[in-house]
Order: C-alpha cells, then sequence, then structure tokens
C-alpha cells in the first residue's frame, strides 16, 4: 500500500489527484491563473508610477507655469518620454518585485526607495533640461514638482495595492513542507493574516503531528516525495519549507526541482530563534554566511532615539490635550477612583518604574487570573479564548469607559508622560510586570536591552493574535534587528492598525 493509498494520513481526494496529475502528458498546473500576485501587482505599481509623476508635473506646470503654452507643452512632452526611465531606475531599485517574494510587505516599507527614486528622478531631469538647453524649467517648480511626486507617487502606491488586494489574483496558493511545531505556528500566522494574501492549500509531510485546533480545517497532502506533482496539482505558487523529516539530501533535490517550477521558496533557518530582520548575508568563496549584528544600543544610537523619543512625546502631549482632559474626565465619571492606572514595571537594564495608563478596570481587581493566563500561553500549542485572540477577557473587571478606550487603545496615552520622563521610548518591547519574567527564556531578558516602548514589532504585526511566548519572542526580534528605520516604520504603521483594530492590545 503506497502513502497516498494509506487511509487517514492525507486528505480524501489526494491518490485520485495525483493519479491525475500523473497522466498528463507534460508538467503543468491544473487550476493554474493566468495572472500570478506578481504579475497584478507590477503593473498596477508601475500604472500608480507613471500616473503620480504626470499628475504631479501637470499640477507643478499648472500653478507655476508662465512660460506658455508651447514651452509648457514641450516639458509635458519630454517628461513622458522620459518615463520609461523613471520605470527602468524603480525596477532595479526593487520597487516592483516585493510584493511576490514577500509574505508582508507595504508601501510604508519602501518609503525610503521611492523618495531616492523621485529625488534623483527629479533632480535628474532638471539638470538635464538645463544642459541641454531644451528647455528651462524653474527651480520653483522643479520642487513643487518634487514634492508632488513623493506624495502621489505614495498615495498611488497605496491605492494600487489596495485595489489588487482585492483581487483574486493577488492570493498565492501556498503549501508548507513540514508539519511540526515551527510549521504549524507558521500556518497559523498564516491564516490569522489574511493581508498577506495567502491561502494555504495544506502540509507536506510523512510524519505530520497532531495538529493544532486552529488547522484542523488545513488538510495533510502527501508525503515530501510527491511535493513536485503537489505543486503542479494544486497550482501551488510558494512553498515554505519548515523543517520536515526527510534527510538533507532529500530536501534539497525536493527544493531544487521546485524552484524550476517558477515557485517562490522561502526557508526557515535552522536557527530562527536567534536571527533577526537586521541580519546580513555575506559569502567566504561563494557559501553564504548569515551576520547577526550585536544587541545593545551605542551611545550614538540612544542619543537619536531618545531625541526622537523626546520630540515626539511633546509634540503627542500637546496635540492630544484636548482628547486627554476628555478622557479623564470620561474616568473619574464613570467609576470611584483615580483618573491614572499606576503600575511597576520593568525597563531598560532591568530597571523598575510606575509606568502610566488611564484606568480601564474598577479599583483593587484581582490579577491572580491574569499570572495564570500568562503561565499558560508561554505553552507553544495554547489556544486563543473564545474570541480567537490570545487576550484575557475580563469583562466583569472593566469599565464603561474602559471598554472603548482599551478598544481603540487610548488608555496608553499617559505613557507619553513615561517617555518624556526617559522611562520608556515611543517605540520597544511592551512594558513588562516582574512576575512575567517567571516564565521567561533565557534569550527573552535580551528585551530589556533597549527600552520598553508604546508601540513596537509585537503591537504592529501581532497584537493579540499571538500568544505570550511569541509576543516575548517578537520582543526579543525587535532588540536584536533595532535600526532608525525598523523605529520610523513601526511609527508610522502603528496608526494604520489602530485603525484596523485587528485585536486589542
Amino acid at each position: 500500500m503506497s502513502a497516498l493509498d494509506e487511509p487517514g494520513l492525507f486528505g480524501p481526494d489526494a491518490a485520485e489527484l495525483m493519479t491525475a496529475t500523473a497522466a498528463l502528458d507534460e508538467p503543468r498546473r491544473l487550476f493554474r491563473r493566468p495572472q500570478s500576485r506578481g504579475w497584478l501587482v507590477r503593473r498596477a505599481l508601475v500604472a500608480a508610477d507613471v500616473v503620480g509623476l504626470t499628475a504631479a508635473f501637470v499640477i507643478a506646470l499648472a500653478v507655476l507655469g508662465r512660460h506658455g503654452q508651447l514651452r509648457s507643452a514641450t516639458e509635458l512632452l519630454l517628461l513622458l518620454g522620459t518615463l520609461p526611465v523613471w520605470v527602468t531606475a524603480g525596477k532595479l531599485s526593487g520597487l516592483y518585485d516585493q510584493d511576490e517574494e514577500r509574505t508582508e510587505h507595504s508601501t510604508v516599507d519602501e518609503l525610503a526607495g521611492v523618495l531616492n527614486l523621485v529625488t534623483i528622478g527629479v533632480w535628474t531631469f532638471y539638470a538635464a533640461t538645463w544642459v541641454t538647453g531644451v528647455t528651462t524649467p524653474s527651480p520653483a517648480r522643479m520642487v513643487l514638482f518634487w514634492l508632488l511626486s513623493i506624495a502621489l507617487v505614495t498615495t498611488g502606491r497605496v491605492v494600487a495595492r489596495s485595489l489588487c488586494r482585492k483581487s483574486s489574483a493577488y492570493m498565492q496558493n501556498t503549501l508548507i513542507v513540514g508539519a511540526g511545531d515551527v510549521g504549524q505556528l507558521i500556518g497559523r500566522k498564516l491564516k490569522q493574516h489574511p493581508e498577506y494574501g495567502i491561502n494555504l492549500v495544506g502540509f507536506v509531510d510523512d510524519a505530520p503531528k497532531e495538529r493544532r485546533v486552529e488547522l484542523d480545517d488545513v488538510t495533510i497532502l502527501g508525503p515530501p516525495e510527491l511535493l513536485p506533482e503537489i505543486v503542479r496539482a494544486y497550482g501551488i505558487e510558494r512553498v515554505l519549507i519548515a523543517f520536515s523529516n526527510a534527510p538533507h539530501d532529500e530536501t534539497l533535490q525536493l527544493v531544487r526541482a521546485v524552484r524550476d517550477m517558477g515557485v517562490q521558496i522561502d526557508l526557515v533557518p535552522r536557527l530562527f530563534d536567534i536571527v533577526g530582520p537586521r541580519v546580513s548575508v555575506h559569502t567566504v568563496e561563494g557559501l553564504p554566511l548569515i551576520g547577526l549584528p550585536p544587541v545593545r544600543l551605542t551611545r550614538s544610537s540612544r542619543f537619536v532615539k531618545r531625541t526622537i523619543d523626546i520630540a515626539g512625546s511633546l509634540a503627542g502631549l500637546i496635540a492630544t490635550a484636548p482628547l486627554f482632559a476628555f478622557i479623564a474626565w470620561r474616568v473619574h465619571r464613570d467609576s470611584p477612583g483615580p483618573v491614572f492606572f499606576r503600575q511597576t514595571r520593568i525597563g531598560l537594564d532591568m530597571k523598575e518604574f510606575t509606568t502610566l495608563k488611564f484606568r480601564t478596570m474598577f479599583v483593587d481587581t484581582d490579577d491572580s487570573e491574569h499570572r495564570a493566563y500568562i503561565k499558560a500561553t508561554m505553552d507553544t500549542n495554547a489556544a486563543p479564548e473564545g474570541n480567537g485572540l490570545y487576550k484575557l477577557e475580563r469583562q466583569h473587571a472593566i469599565t464603561r469607559s474602559g471598554h472603548w478606550l482599551r478598544k481603540t487603545s487610548l488608555d496608553e496615552l499617559p505613557q507619553l508622560i513615561n517617555v518624556l520622563r526617559g522611562d520608556m521610548s515611543l517605540v520597544g518591547p511592551r512594558p513588562c510586570l516582574a512576575y512575567e519574567t517567571e516564565s521567561f527564556e533565557v534569550h527573552h531578558f535580551e528585551r530589556f536591552l533597549v527600552p520598553a516602548g508604546i508601540t513596537g514589532l509585537w503591537q504592529v504585526t501581532a497584537r493579540a493574535h499571538a500568544t505570550f511566548r511569541e509576543a516575548l519572542d517578537l520582543d526579543v526580534a525587535y532588540a536584536r534587528g533595532w535600526s532608525l528605520t525598523l523605529d520610523l516604520r513601526l511609527l508610522i504603521r502603528t496608526p494604520v492598525q489602530l485603525l484596523r483594530r485587528r485585536g486589542t492590545a
């Protein structure tokens, strides 16, 4: 009896599907769509760039054009003639290919690339027209064109991606090779993030582990040796290799076979627990090496981060002063007790400080329930609550205004005072309770190498969709991969996540 004939191990129709695939005269996908995510997004982004640049130039001409219709028309025709050069430069900069390769990619992630492309392009265009004497666009108009181009190209890319995500072609049929703890962890994360555009078709494994409750509807499609046939049969566009039981040589052979089929392949590194987002890949005679940068922030990095924190917290407190006063009034009116909830937390270098939040619960609420929940969610197999989130629901202890404050995360607004004091940062790991450290593993203490933050990697990418253990791992990943660019990206993405309300903080 073959593996596909064994009842109950793989999907009920796997044997019939493999038989049909084997009967094909030549390899092909039974359900292959004429358009893939890459095909769709690349064209949408090119269109967004062309429209954005043209619109910016036309507006700049309309506002500051003083040289007559003929010269304006000449300049516009010159811009239209150079648009292929702009698009080629964007292609070389990688501005059109990231969506197909990465599961999580947004316009925020490429702001620096767009800024560089537009800046170099605008001033090269200006210099070329001035040197050749074809026309003489004014510096003021070029500055306006530059500013409008940045705004319109960025906005156009946001709209283009939003429209693409509504198309069925954006979804990528995906397989995970390996149905163990790591494979199932990735599977759960993919299913709870529909914005990634991933359609998890199933797992490939010859000795799968019992599936988590959130993955009951995901089928085991077959053993690794049938991976090429499964890819053809289900129109697979992405394959995630997540530690299968197959020998190294066999896995390598399968990966090479699938790569020849034009499939995107993602590999989970063996030491993924210590690989952060700031790793670099270098080589020794072609042999790839992954470089892990030092974790602790340098003095100059701390200075830059602190400067941004002071400026940001001051601006935030001034801008939200009326809202701050209104919330304080609501909290005081809804239930007896102080406006602020004060609690001892642990921050940079494990130093204790008093964090401030708007009170959302009744006074003297017992914390034993929360302690027990923290320990329970340190288990990698922990199941979410009935609401589908990894967050303890204590409705009986939350005040009327507390529900609204928690849902909008406005209860954390007073932490801007903590940032101004120097207790916290705008971006960093979640401020930790002392009793939570009782459940820490050794590497989790690396989170204390950077200041605690109001927002961070966990808050932006997962929030209450992650277990406590996974939240700690994200905090460690932030500490290991800190950079000013990462902080700015997280700050920009935080309001977007709050508007989506994907889970309470």
